[in-house]
């Protein structure tokens, strides 16, 4: 069992060495709850019990779990959905960034280039023929936006052109719907598009949200996969429950659920409406690339409530709740994945960090005692901050002692010509209950 190095756990260290070393996590745990009071909202309370509670309820009746708990899902789940969890083979381009809607949680203005993209479009045929001359094998691709539909034409040809360079490629299409027609649709289907997500909005006119319904049953008869995709907002159960009822009563695909997030912008919409940074935001605090933002309180909570919603009221539409982590992950993997680290770090197949264990001060003599008589070599000593690192499989070997364990968290990070391997996070564990296929 792993424990969350926090301010309570950090006092309940006996180790003073070890205590001492954890203030380095704490001090960036209060330099980010800073950051994220400087943006003008604050983060909640935390609602792990609320959470946990609502993950057992899940479990029990039937929900599957995958990525390490950080995407949850019922009866199916797009194969563009498993693919993004490393992100091998799997590809997302855009035409452009504009936009004819003006969604105040939209992210794309923490894109690169977004001025620029949000004016002019780039070249998705190119980047294709680029792609195919590389030899690159893509399983995966997506168009989005921006709103794609903004350049029918390019979009169809995008397409069109993405199965006869990857004939076996997975396409899919991002779209808000408004655009859609019959004959975009025909067109779409003589490309061979395997999958098409709608994007509904919560706050519109029923008439339109009625419009975008009628759209998606037409796209049944074009598009093999018709889903939506959509965040779920805080304070908006009731209406989703609603909403998914007669997205089942379509014979959808399915949903995908996502973590509502601030983007970093349009801060007085979010303090009008009283949303709160959701305490931890996410188990490993990083600079990620995906440009979502900051998870909202609440939000993975009602994302939750409503997979069990469709389990109890037997619906058949496929589900999945996407958390923000849930996009992390790719990056994490594609930083770490074959690096040329010291033996004393462990792949973790679970979350893709890099980990080893850490013993501190007192510790150390005590845990080189039992090494030396297992001949063991395998480990680093720290003289700076005094601690000996070594291999997690070298836990088992101390189960006799009485000491307390850091597992380390690391991440591959390249600068300029240089790589090297940054500490993340610690936490707290010790041999009895240090257990290595549920922990790491």
């Amino acid at each position: 069992m792993l424990i969350n190095l926090s301010p309570e756990q950090l006092t309940r260290i006996k180790n003073p060495t070890f205590k001492e070393y954890g203030q380095i996590y704490l001090s960036i745990a209060d330099r980010f709850k800073d950051w994220v009071n400087q943006t003008g909202l604050i983060l909640d309370k935390d609602l792990s019990e609320e959470t946990a509670a609502l993950l057992k309820s899940l479990r029990t009746k039937g929900a599957l779990f995958r990525n390490d708990n950080k995407s949850i899902y019922v009866n199916q789940i797009s194969p563009a959905c498993v693919a993004c969890q490393k992100g091998v083979g799997s590809v997302s381009l855009f035409i452009s960034l504009m936009c004819h809607r003006d969604c105040y949680f939209c992210f794309n203005k923490n894109q690169d280039n977004y001025e620029e993209f949000s004016q002019h479009k780039r070249s998705c045929l190119e980047e294709l023929d680029s792609l195919h001359q590389q030899g690159g094998k893509l399983a995966h691709l997506g168009l989005t936006g921006g709103e794609p539909l903004l350049h029918k034409p390019e979009t169809v040809e995008f397409f069109r052109r993405a199965k006869e360079k990857f004939p076996r490629v997975y396409t899919r299409l991002y779209t808000s719907g408004d655009l859609i027609d019959e004959t975009l649709l025909k067109d779409l289907q003589e490309t061979h598009l395997d999958e098409i997500r709608f994007s509904i909005k919560v706050d519109d006119p029923q008439s339109l949200k009625e419009d975008i319904l009628a759209k998606m049953s037409l796209a049944k008869n074009f598009i093999p996969a018709v889903m939506v995709e959509m965040p779920v907002i805080p304070g908006t159960l009731e209406v989703m429950k609603d909403l998914l009822l007669k997205l089942d009563s379509l014979g959808i695909f399915g949903i995908n659920l996502l973590e509502f997030c601030f983007p970093l912008n349009n801060v007085e919409v979010f303090q009008k409406n009283n949303f709160q940074i959701k305490n931890p935001p996410y188990r490993v605090l990083y600079d990620y690339w995906y440009a979502g933002g900051l998870p909202i309180s609440r939000s993975e909570i009602e994302c939750l409530q409503l997979l069990e919603f469709i389990l109890d009221e037997k619906l058949s539409l496929g589900a999945q709740y996407c958390s923000l982590e849930n996009k992390h992950t790719a990056q994490i993997y594609q930083q770490n994945l074959d690096q040329r680290v010291a033996k004393t770090q462990f792949f973790s197949n679970k979350d893709y960090f890099y980990k080893s264990a850490k013993v501190f001060g007192e510790d150390i003599s005590k845990v080189l005692k039992v090494f030396r008589k297992l001949h063991n070599t395998n480990y680093i000593l720290n003289e700076d901050y005094q601690f000996l690192e070594f291999h997690v499989e070298r836990i088992k070997d101390l189960k006799k002692l009485e000491i307390e364990i850091g597992i380390s968290y690391n991440v591959m990070e390249k600068r300029e010509d240089e790589t090297f391997l940054r500490e993340l996070k610690l936490d707290l564990t010790s041999p009895k209950l240090f257990d290595q296929k549920s922990d790491i």
